[in-house]
Parts: C-alpha cells; structure tokens; sequence
C-alpha cells in the first residue's frame, strides 16, 4: 500500500548517495566521518520542513555502524522528526545500504540528532505553533 504525506510512517527526508572512493577508508568502506556528516544532512533537511526555517545540531546521539557500506553501493538515509519541542526536535536516522540492482539490500547506520530551531542571529527561536499543535494531537 502506497504512504500518502499523512502516513506517520513516513520519513521526513530520504537521501540517496552513491558511495564513491573519495568517500572511503583504506578498506574500501564508506569512512565513519562521512557516513555521520550523511545522517547530519539528512536529519537538518528533515527538521528544517518541519520547522519551516533554519535548524542546527545541537547533538548527535549513540550512532550505531552495523555493517560496513562498500564503494559502490548506493546508501539511502530516511530522517522522520520524532519529537518537537518548543524549539528543537529529535530526529532518527536510518540507512540502507543496496547494490545497484537493488537484489540485496541491508540495515547500516542509525542514530538520532537533536536539532534546534535558530533565528537570523543563531539564537533559539520558538517552532511555528502550527507545528506543535500537529505533535499534540498526534
């Protein structure tokens, strides 16, 4: 059955990046470095349409690397906002990692990101209200 954009099972943001030898470590791996900087795009794309306006990570929060992503394969990042507060939000990421036909595909990375809302001047700004009442009735 197809998600619609109500569907709470629905990811805020899905990424897909191709995992090229510039982005691996002398295993031929995707390097921890960049798989974290990965899950942190994923997760300020997903808090910034949910708050509607610019979002920093204020921290990351027990990062787990199950199985090592190869050069060549494709990784798909799913950010969903699990919490809204006043002005930060939580947001868990997971990734996949497939081979380019798609025949085997496995869980690699996960983590969560607390990410806070900021005004012009970098400072901690209140989400839209609009927002919040959607996460209390929810």
């Amino acid at each position: 059955m197809p998600q619609t954009p109500d569907d709470p099972a629905m990811p805020d943001a899905v990424l897909v990046e191709m995992i090229f030898p510039e982005q691996a470590n002398h295993y031929g791996t995707l390097f921890g470095g960049n798989a974290l900087s990965l899950m942190a795009k994923a997760a300020f794309v997903a808090a910034t349409r949910r708050a509607g306006c610019a979002v920093v990570m204020a921290r990351s929060d027990r990062v787990d690397f199950t199985t090592p992503v190869r050069v060549g394969e494709l990784l798909e990042l799913r950010a969903a906002v699990i919490r809204v507060g006043c002005s930060s939000m939580s947001v868990e990421v997971t990734a996949e990692a497939w081979d380019l036909d798609g025949s085997t595909r496995r869980d690699v990375l996960s983590g969560r990101f607390e990410m806070v809302a900021v005004d012009a001047a970098g400072r901690p700004r209140a989400i839209a209200s609009t927002v919040q009442k959607e996460e209390e009735t929810a």
